[in-house]
């Protein structure tokens, strides 16, 4: 049965639920940062899912990063399965700008996470759901 490992429950906020993903928004205010979690037990890597899950990740994965760049309008988008810390199945979208904190490095470890103000969370959350309601269940 799955379960979100702690980690991902503690630091995201449900954003909604795709046919396989959950869409979590990152809890770090640094960045606009989705990730998505393949609802499927035991599974490390990319490769363990099914083809047809696969697709299913590569074409929501597609969907998020399409609704956040026309929502952010980023310098760069980084796209990422690292899981060194988290070892469940997880794709990090991270919307950059050159004027953001750890430009041009990565954002692990650049600096501290930074708390979203409750009303800005808030936003946050219901800007995404707006921007993806057409394909989260």
């Amino acid at each position: 049965m799955f379960q979100l490992h702690q980690r991902l429950e503690a630091d995201t906020v449900l954003i909604g639920e795709f046919a396989l993903c959950l869409a979590l928004l990152s809890k770090d205010a640094n960045y606009p940062w989705v990730i998505l979690v393949p609802r499927r037990s035991e599974i490390k890597e990319i490769h363990q899912l099914s083809s047809e899950d696969r697709q299913q990740l590569l074409h929501e994965s597609c969907v998020v990063a399409e609704a956040m760049e026309a929502t952010f309008t980023p310098d760069k988008l980084n796209i990422a399965s690292i899981g060194n810390m988290v070892p469940q199945l997880h794709l990090h979208h991270v919307v950059r700008f050159e004027s953001d904190v750890a430009w041009p490095g990565p954002v692990w470890g650049a600096v501290a996470a930074l708390a979203y103000e409750d009303q800005m969370l808030a936003n946050r959350v219901a800007v995404m759901r707006q921007s993806l309601s057409g394909f989260l269940r």
